[in-house]
């Protein structure tokens, strides 16, 4: 046993005096001198004691010579001293037997190299590859020393406060693994000195590199779990921030750090609340990674959390209940420990997400409200509890302007409807909607019926229909996202209630027709028809006609009932209007309803733009009265209301240019109906008897339009009206369409002459001819005059006149065109005037 020993003392004596040649060089004035000598070290090491030497022989040599005078070179001037330096104190850590025994020189050393004296102070060591080694040289003493550095934790915890705060981004990278190392040698006396390290931890965890960020994020994880874990509440929001991060790699560190937390921190109970959001947050996360991540950990932490409290889920395991019906086919239902954690935790974490679903910050909203339907996904039935400040959230977030916010509300709403009665989200949603509707308010109704089993909704089908086609919320708002909202959630009770719908048909066409009238010719009216022709799908009838046809009767009773206070700006008339124009051949079956209705409110003393819209209205019915008015036959029973209470005081004159327009729109239905098929001729004499005067003195008009529509109700006045005119009557009618032959619209002069060829179509089938021959004789004088007309159109017309003229006087003809011929410019027409009477009279 002596020799080893003898051989041991030989050999360690042999190192001294080897490096004892050495050390006077380290005492050197000049720096080249002293570097000299530590490369001539280093190199003696290497060779003298290689990796796979005896420590024991190293040992005494390294304590008691090179470590004290190494430790002094840490501060030399030169830099390549330093480095070197630094290097042979590692080397020899490494080699030593009991690197311990260095940790009570070399700790202080090193913090006095590494730590700041002032905060906004450099370190004493001004070159950052030096500091790296530095805190490499750290890391390999407590890599080394172990428990052993307890005592020397001041030191350690010194340097690195001043470590994790350095400019150079390698020197942070490298203390945070230092960090994270001495927290795991020392875990017995680390709580001690933990909460120093947090705040410059915190400080670099927002640092421009990503690396750096990661670094941080994980030796935050492992200085709390080893120390005190009270430090969570301080570094919580700025783990919060870092979920934001741009780099997949923080969120993912995030991820696991608060995972492993959930897991392994002692005081884990006391953070439940604080670190279950973050965790739950990453489930929404853009990479699938993260997500696959943050779902494992919570499972293994449900489970974990579920083995430690059997005993009061006992009941609860022996007895587990299905999950709830309608349950979200996408979603896979989460472990009774994950739900009960989330339960048990709802009430200290669901105020402070409602208080982030309404930040500022964009980030925070769409964070918070990914949030919540997690949450309610976990919380299933016991959401009910909590379910007023959930509504009042999702309320103010559905008026939010990011999509991805009103998406996750939407989503949320939707799990209330699947996990809560009815009847309680009911009671809240429509007294808000009572209280103050917004389109908000209907957004997340409409959600919430589609989350909705069908039986569940059943009974309060009617209720919702009845509240939504009340005034005060289907007419509350011209904005179209309001009505786009209301028209969502008549979209989901049809696809919801699918029949059921027919027992609230009528109060869900009348909302419908609020959209469709109030939105006017824009897509949400097409889109607010196509729901109308789902209702009519699920109540097995061929089109929404059928439906209009369903509820004419109460539809037009609700709204005729307040005409008498109807203006431009009425809802009502608006529905009024598109029932009488898209109802179709229903609209027939209901005239003692319209035709009453369009009566009153036709009255020259009613608001003169609502006349305007009414005219229109009627005169788009009149165009097809088959499909529309007439569909049952019933139109002549009003043909003299509509004749003498409507038309009739709206062709009377009265000044200005609105009443100019209404007598305009007046005479363009006198058009559509005379011009239809439906009137007999007895209907029609009717007709004529009752407005020709009004109709002669619309042609008088400033409106180019009322002349020419006139012009063309006259046409048909004396078509219809064959010989059975009285002739004092007919003789008042020529002198007027002369006027208009010098029209300053062609088409309106046109017109008239085709009007003027069958006025003596009219003469010449009277049996009285002499009773017109003066008048004929004066028309002849005027068409003549006309024929020198510089439109040849013009003339035209007047010469196809003039030759239906001459079957009456051709003799007087051919005098006052012999007259006149010399005068005229185109003396062409007048010869072919006399050639086709001449050719007439051959022909007799």
């Amino acid at each position: 046993m002596a020799a080893p020993a003898e051989t041991e003392a030989a050999e360690a004596a042999e190192l001294s005096r080897v490096l004892g040649r050495l050390l006077p060089g380290l005492e050197a004035d000049s720096k080249m001198g002293r570097r000299r000598a530590l490369e001539a070290l280093q190199r003696t090491l290497e060779e003298v004691v290689p990796p796979g030497a005896d420590p024991t022989t190293f040992q005494g040599p390294w304590a008691r010579l090179l470590l004290p005078r190494l430790l002094r070179l840490l501060a030399d001037p030169a830099e390549g001293c330093r480095a070197l330096a630094a290097h042979l104190l590692d080397l020899g850590l490494r080699r030593a037997a009991r690197p311990c025994d260095a940790l009570p020189r070399l700790m202080p050393a090193l913090a006095a190299r590494l730590a700041r004296p002032e905060p906004a102070r450099p370190p004493p060591e001004p070159c950052e590859e030096l500091r790296l080694a530095l805190v490499q040289l750290l890391n390999s003493a407590v890599g080394l020393g172990g428990a052993a550095l307890a005592p020397h934790l001041d030191d350690a915890v010194r340097a690195l406060r001043g470590a994790l705060l350095d400019p150079f981004a390698a020197v942070r990278r490298e203390s945070c693994k230092c960090a994270s190392a001495l927290a795991r040698a020392t875990p017995e006396h680390f709580h001690m000195q933990s909460e120093s390290l947090i705040g410059p931890l915190m400080q670099t965890i927002s640092h421009q590199h990503w690396k750096v960020r990661v670094a941080v994020i994980e030796a935050t994880g492992t200085v709390i779990q080893f120390g005190n874990g009270k430090s969570v509440d301080d570094v919580l929001s700025h783990f919060a921030q870092r979920l934001f991060d741009d780099v997949p790699q923080v969120r993912q560190a995030v991820t696991s750090v608060v995972g492993g937390w959930l897991l392994s921190l002692r005081d884990r109970y006391s953070f439940f609340h604080k670190l279950i959001p973050l965790l739950l947050s990453s489930f929404n996360d853009e990479i699938p990674e993260i997500r696959q991540l943050a779902a494992s950990l919570w499972e293994k932490i449900g489970l974990q959390w579920q083995e430690e409290n059997e005993a009061d889920l006992k009941d609860k395991l022996d007895f587990a209940l299905a999950p709830p019906p309608h349950y979200p086919q996408q979603e896979s239902r989460p472990g009774l420990g994950c739900r009960e954690l989330v339960f048990r935790n709802l009430s200290k974490v669901l105020p402070a997400i409602c208080r982030d679903i309404t930040d500022w910050v964009v980030g925070t909203r769409v964070k918070s409200a990914q949030l919540l339907p997690v949450l309610l996904l976990h919380a299933e039935d016991h959401t009910t509890q909590h379910l007023e400040i959930i509504l009042r959230t999702l309320q103010q977030a559905c008026a939010d302007e990011e999509k991805a916010v009103v998406s996750s509300c939407m989503k949320s709403a939707e799990l209330i409807g699947t996990f809560v009665s009815p009847e309680v989200f009911l009671k809240l949603i429509l007294s808000m909607l009572k209280k103050a509707p917004s389109s908000s308010s209907l957004l997340v109704l409409a959600s919430v019926i589609r989350g909705c089993p069908r039986d569940a909704l059943q009974p309060h089908l009617k209720v919702i229909a009845m509240e939504l086609a009340q005034a005060h919320i289907c007419q509350a708002s011209e904005n179209s996202l309001y009505l786009e909202h209301l028209l969502l959630c008549v979209q989901a009770l049809v696809s919801t209630c699918q029949e059921d719908c027919s027992a609230a048909s009528l109060q869900l066409m009348e909302v419908l027709l609020t959209i469709i009238a109030v939105s006017g010719a824009t897509g949400l009216g097409d889109k607010a028809q196509e729901t109308m022709n789902a209702l009519a799908s699920v109540e097995n009838v061929p089109s929404s006609q059928d439906l209009y046809r369903k509820h004419m009767g109460p539809l037009l009773e609700r709204l005729t009932a307040s005409h008498s206070d109807w203006t431009v700006h009425s809802v009502e008339l608006l529905q009024f209007s598109v029932i009488v124009t898209q109802s179709g051949p229903a609209v027939g079956e209901a005239l003692q309803h319209m035709v009453p209705t369009l009566r009153a409110c036709l009255q020259p003393a009613k608001d003169p733009h609502m006349r305007l819209k009414l005219f229109s209205v009627l005169s788009s019915v009149l165009l097809r009265p088959k499909d529309t008015i007439d569909s049952q036959g019933q139109f002549h029973g009003y043909l003299e209301m509509v004749l003498k209470d409507i038309l009739a005081p709206n062709l009377q004159w009265r000044a200005g240019r609105t009443a100019a327009a209404i007598r305009t729109a007046a005479v363009s239905c006198l058009w559509a109906l005379t011009s239809s098929d439906i009137l007999s001729a007895t209907q029609m004499q009717e007709v004529r008897e009752a407005l020709m005067p009004q109709v002669l003195a619309t042609l008088e008009e400033d409106t180019q339009t009322t002349r020419l529509i006139s012009c063309r109700v006259l046409n048909t006045f004396l078509k219809t009206a064959g010989d059975t005119m009285d002739p004092d009557k007919l003789i008042k009618i020529y002198p007027e369409l002369l006027k208009r032959l010098d029209d300053v619209s062609t088409e309106v002069r046109l017109t008239a002459a085709s009007t003027l060829l069958t006025w003596l179509q009219c003469v010449q089938s009277s049996e009285g001819r002499a009773y017109y021959q003066s008048s004929i004789q004066y028309l002849y004088r005027e068409l003549l005059v006309h024929l020198d007309d510089p439109e040849r159109t013009i003339q035209d017309a007047i010469l196809e006149v003039l030759k239906e003229g001459s079957v009456l006087f051709p003799d007087l003809l051919v005098r006052e065109t012999e007259a006149v011929i010399h005068k005229h410019r185109s003396a062409t027409y007048c010869e072919q005037l006399l050639q086709h009477m001449q050719a007439a009279a051959t022909a007799q």
